[in-house]
């Protein structure tokens, strides 16, 4: 009686646990079904949205490779960049700091050249001069120092012109005619450095004709916006910006043009100096 009951429970429970399955299952088919129009619109937005941006990122794709070409075109090398920020600065008036830049750089290149065609071997060159007074041959010196260029053949030429005289005539020669000589390669350097001041006061006055701009500007349209002053202010700070760009170039050139005279001046010194105990030594030989 016992065995049956258990047996009679346990189907029971077979049955009811095989009918809850069904009437949920039911119950979510109905819901899925109920659900599915929802489902589906969700689904087709979504694919319908994920179209719409498939196209707008290609089309921007392709804004973007057509654009490319002109920001390339328009961005350039260093020459376009430097010809349209010279545009926008006024190009009438930074044809005056362009003009500053090209003269000074034309007297800077000409002492650099002369000057390198001044350096010679001194060591050499006294050495070759004391060779032939050591055998009198003052006639053979001169030759020496008329053929080679450069100031400190120059001095020791007018030096042996007056090797008749006294050692204190011909020390004076040579301080004289070194001065002369000094002269001759400091010549430009007063434009040079004309140039260098005068290229940044340019930039300057571009930035006070730049704010008179603005403000006039301001004064027409009767407002204060960045869209009004920008143009003017653009004037100024780029104005500044050559000439102060132009005035450092070329004061690189100048230091370099006094180094080079620097050291030709030390080489006059030098050849004046042995070219002195060459002609004490020949005095001495020849009895004065």
């Amino acid at each position: 009686m016992r065995m049956a009951f258990v047996v009679f429970f346990a189907f029971a429970f077979l049955l009811m646990a095989n009918a809850t399955p069904h009437s949920d299952r039911s119950e979510n088919s109905q819901s899925l079904q109920g659900d599915a129009p929802q489902l589906a619109a969700n689904d087709t937005t979504q694919i319908v949205g994920s179209d719409s941006l498939s196209a707008d990122s290609a089309m921007a794709l392709i804004d973007a490779d057509l654009a490319s070409p002109d920001e390339t075109e328009e961005g350039g090398g260093l020459h376009k960049q430097l010809k349209r920020k010279f545009i926008e600065g006024s190009a009438g008036f930074m044809s005056l700091v362009a003009l500053a830049l090209v003269l000074g750089l034309a007297f800077c290149i000409e002492r650099i050249v002369y000057l390198t065609l001044s350096e010679v071997n001194t060591k050499k060159l006294m050495a070759a001069v004391d060779g032939k007074l050591e055998q009198n041959d003052v006639e053979g010196a001169k030759d020496i120092c008329r053929d080679t260029r450069g100031p400190v053949a120059s001095i020791c030429y007018q030096a042996l012109l007056h090797i008749k005289e006294p050692l204190e005539q011909i020390d004076r020669q040579l301080t004289n005619y070194g001065t002369v000589q000094i002269a001759k390669m400091e010549k430009g350097c007063t434009w040079i450095r004309l140039f260098i001041a005068v290229a940044p006061s340019l930039g300057f006055l571009g930035t006070v004709i730049g704010m008179v701009m603005a403000f006039d500007q301001i004064q027409t349209a009767g407002d204060i916006s960045p869209t009004i002053v920008a143009k003017g202010m653009k004037v100024a700070l780029i104005t500044t910006i050559f000439g102060i760009v132009v005035a450092i170039v070329l004061q690189f050139f100048y230091n370099y043009i006094l180094s080079k005279i620097e050291h030709l001046t030390s080489q006059m010194e030098e050849g004046a100096i042995v070219l002195m105990d060459s002609v004490t030594q020949y005095k001495a030989r020849n009895n004065g």
